[in-house]
């Protein structure tokens, strides 16, 4: 019971919540991008939240299904087909064998989310199934899904009927505010430094991937000339030397030598996960008390 990818895309990556405890190691967290949109895909199949997932960064995916099975899609609204059959996204679908699912144009988002019932029987490496492809760890031997692999799952023929609520589908826009803790390191950063770096309004450049998000616009300057390397949260946005921001994501480096002004909230992080080359981002200063309940109010949605 499978399905057998017949286009695999230009980066198509098997996911799930990520790996963790082997910083030390200098293994990544890795993990979805956007977990707002794959824990939807997964509560809607009423799977573990750290079931494995298909996480598709570009058009023209197209899956062969060898059984029945029930899957979930989410993410960025995309052009989803079923037997060259329009179908619509965020809420279930049953399949049958032989069935063809495509993924076509990508009309609003970044990333689709595809998740079946139980997920993939793919084996774990250091307890995860995400692919983190420079270290070449997960998924299918540590790299992106290609033509002719072999997606095997457990065969399914419930048929169950669920969408995720219309009000809580997220809208992708083309400007991002992202919530901001100040680190450690904020002191280096003068009052008038931080007031440019809150007020100003920043392009997202192509140097946008699963490690981190550069930003472009206003410089800012920080009085250390460099740090002792680090360890680096998800989230952090570091100050390199050119005074352009840059947001560690799921997939950044273990550690780092650059000041950090902040840490954007993680779950605001899954939201730049969905923003297009292009887009803006302006940021916003909140305390770690606000956020910590911001952070309870969100998973409390899939608990």
């Amino acid at each position: 019971m499978s399905f057998e990818v017949i286009k695999a895309g230009i980066f198509t990556t098997l996911q799930d919540r990520g790996r963790f405890s082997f910083t030390h190691l200098g293994v990544t967290n890795s993990g979805i991008a956007d977990e707002y949109s794959a824990l939807a895909a997964q509560k809607l199949l009423d799977n573990k939240l750290n079931t494995n997932i298909l996480e598709i960064a570009f058009p023209n995916l197209e899956l062969k299904s060898n059984a029945n099975t029930t899957l979930s899609i989410t993410g960025a609204f995309c052009e989803f087909f079923i037997n060259n059959e329009l179908k619509k996204t965020w809420q279930l679908h049953k399949i049958k064998k032989g069935d063809i699912l495509r993924i076509g144009k990508f009309l609003e988002g970044q990333r689709v989310y595809l998740a079946v019932k139980n997920g993939f029987d793919i084996p774990k490496e250091f307890g995860s199934n995400s692919t983190t492809t420079k270290e070449s760890l997960g998924g299918i031997r540590g790299r992106q899904i290609k033509n002719g692999d072999i997606l095997l799952f457990t065969k399914n023929n419930e048929n169950l009927r669920k969408r995720w609520h219309e009000r809580y589908i997220p809208i992708y826009e083309k400007e991002l505010t992202t919530r901001v803790i100040l680190s450690y390191q904020e002191e280096s950063f003068s009052k008038e430094e931080k007031e440019k770096f809150f007020n100003s309004i920043y392009t997202i450049t192509p140097d946008f991937n699963r490690m981190a998000c550069k930003l472009n616009g206003e410089a800012i300057k920080s009085s250390l000339n460099g740090v002792i390397s680090e360890g680096i949260a998800f989230g952090s946005i570091q100050i390199p030397n050119d005074g352009q921001a840059i947001i560690l994501l799921k997939e950044r480096q273990t550690i780092g030598g650059y000041p950090k002004i902040g840490a954007v909230l993680s779950i605001d992080c899954f939201k730049l996960a969905q923003m297009k080359i292009g887009s803006k981002i302006r940021f916003k200063e909140i305390d770690i008390k606000e956020a910590q309940e911001k952070l309870k109010s969100f998973y409390s949605i899939f608990s």
